[in-house]
């Protein structure tokens, strides 16, 4: 477990390590873990729907696990138990933005150890998901989506953005999206009302969904690389700050 005071990243979770809790520098708490709605829902965390046709996303048997071997290895073990499908290296940094704001850089270098096709269930009224994903508190309302060109959304389905910002007047995550990424800019599948799940209240759901238009094919040994940075912060953001953040995080 890595804790900083502000957030806390669980390595020992038994089916995924994840962070939770994220806090806010005023002390608030933005995520949630094993919401009724989505009991694989947990924080902020990192998996792929389908790996060869097996499910690393929810967990009706049978379903893959993600397991740390040490302070930067996960192993993606399949639902055997036993064969590692994919191994990942995987680095945290914390960073301070002052000004009511911090950062928390992710890195995920997975090496598939057979050739490998990553998947989704295809978008029909839900669907599309995969990847970074993050899952805010349920009492945390009156939240909007703010994507790149300014628009704001309750709901975001498949469109392109280099980063979005879910937010409310009390406070903030934004997903910024690195240019080296797959799919970049990445279609984004988001939601702040839980009614695009049939319940009522917030949802508060991001995923910076890279298979969205489609499977990918990885070969065994290949290396495929991910960076997010993840920006927490007090109050509402406009477009104008998200993007001066995304723009000193880039060099660009």
């Amino acid at each position: 477990m890595t804790q900083t005071g502000l957030w806390t990243y669980v390595r020992d979770a038994r089916k995924k390590p994840h962070v939770h809790p994220l806090l806010t520098t005023s002390g608030r708490c933005l995520t949630r873990v094993e919401p009724e709605d989505h009991p694989w829902h947990r924080g902020l965390w990192f998996t792929i729907k389908y790996v060869n046709g097996e499910n690393f996303w929810e967990e009706a048997p049978p379903y893959g696990v993600l397991r740390h071997r040490d302070d930067t290895t996960v192993e993606w073990i399949r639902p055997d138990k036993e064969t590692v499908a994919i191994r990942e290296q995987r680095r945290l940094t914390h960073v301070e933005l002052g000004d009511g704001a911090y950062a928390i850089d992710l890195i995920f270098e997975l090496e598939p150890q057979a050739d490998t096709v990553l998947d989704r269930t295809e978008f029909t009224t839900w669907g599309g998901y995969g990847g970074l994903s993050f899952r805010g508190a349920g009492d945390w309302a009156d939240t909007r989506l703010l994507l790149d060109d300014g628009s704001q959304h309750e709901r975001v389905l498949g469109t392109r953005s280099r980063w979005c910002d879910l937010s409310s007047d009390a406070a903030g995550v934004a997903f910024l999206d690195a240019p080296s990424n797959p799919s970049h800019p990445v279609p984004w599948y988001a939601s702040t009302r839980a009614a695009t799940y049939g319940d009522e209240g917030w949802s508060n759901f991001l995923n910076a969904a890279f298979l969205w238009e489609g499977p990918m094919e990885v070969g065994a040994g290949q290396g495929l690389r991910f960076d997010y940075r993840v920006v927490v912060h007090d109050g509402i953001w406009d477009a104008d700050r998200v993007e001066r953040c995304y723009r000193e995080w880039t060099g660009g």
